[in-house]
């Protein structure tokens, strides 16, 4: 009962519709104001850093000022969310392909940015309008090219994990890059017990070009598996359906 009465709280600020004007003085502090003191605590201290003791003190403000505008933590960390989020990119008429390289790519640099959203996206909770927009972009884009609405739900989700889980390694990363940081833990390791992984051994041993490429190798990886599908699922020049 209490985690359904906190997703209700959240429902209503996250898509309630705006509060109608009254009479009387202007509220002091704003859903905005509330939203950007703690996102200003999170990217400097951490998500576990924020709490409605810490915005309202940022904001000058009593914790029990705060509450006449967020019920509560959890509401507080999903107005965050949505701010931070902002709009997804609009939408083209670029081929599909390249839209959804572009929507990685700017989901990754908001993860680079904010690293503690990685923190605010687990687990169960309510999802607002901006959030949805940004899911609502990869769906749309591959709109037209045979696939299920399953099948475009998935790949949403397939490319989301993706991006989700290099933007944790890096972020627990001390130097930025997983790739090199795992090469250099486990090359020594690797070298000196060459007969019991040969294929590691050949591997790590092979010249790379110094980038480290995991991110757009597997986003380019998963889009190569959606245009095989799509391929797949259209006629082969004048042949029916039914002849492939």
């Amino acid at each position: 009962m209490e985690e359904q009465a906190e997703r209700d709280a959240a429902a209503r600020l996250l898509w309630g519709p705006p509060a109608r004007p009254t009479r009387g003085p202007k509220p002091a502090l704003s859903l905005e104001s509330i939203a950007r003191a703690g996102i200003e605590i999170a990217d400097a201290e951490g998500l576990a850093a924020v709490s409605m003791q810490r915005v309202a003190g940022l904001l000058t403000y009593t914790k029990m000022s705060l509450y006449r505008y967020v019920p509560g933590k959890a509401e507080l960390i999903a107005l965050m969310v949505e701010h931070t989020v902002g709009e997804p990119p609009p939408p083209s008429g670029a081929p599909w392909r390249d839209q959804l390289t572009d929507w990685a790519h700017r989901m990754a640099e908001l993860f680079a940015a904010h690293p503690w959203v990685l923190d605010a996206l687990s687990g169960p909770r309510l999802t607002g309008p901006r959030e949805l927009a940004w899911l609502e972009r990869v769906v749309a884009a591959l709109d037209g090219q045979g696939l299920s609405g399953a099948e475009r739900m998935d790949a949403a989700v397939l490319l989301v994990g993706h991006v989700r889980a290099i933007a944790a390694q890096q972020r627990t990363s001390r130097e930025g890059s997983p790739e090199a940081e795992l090469l250099r833990a486990l090359g020594g390791l690797v070298a000196a017990h060459a007969e019991r992984y040969p294929a590691l051994a050949s591997a790590m041993a092979e010249p790379g070009d110094g980038r480290d490429n995991a991110f757009d190798f597997g986003v380019e990886r998963i889009l190569d598996g959606l245009a095989a599908l799509i391929d797949r699922r259209r006629p082969l020049n004048n042949e029916t359906p039914q002849d492939i």
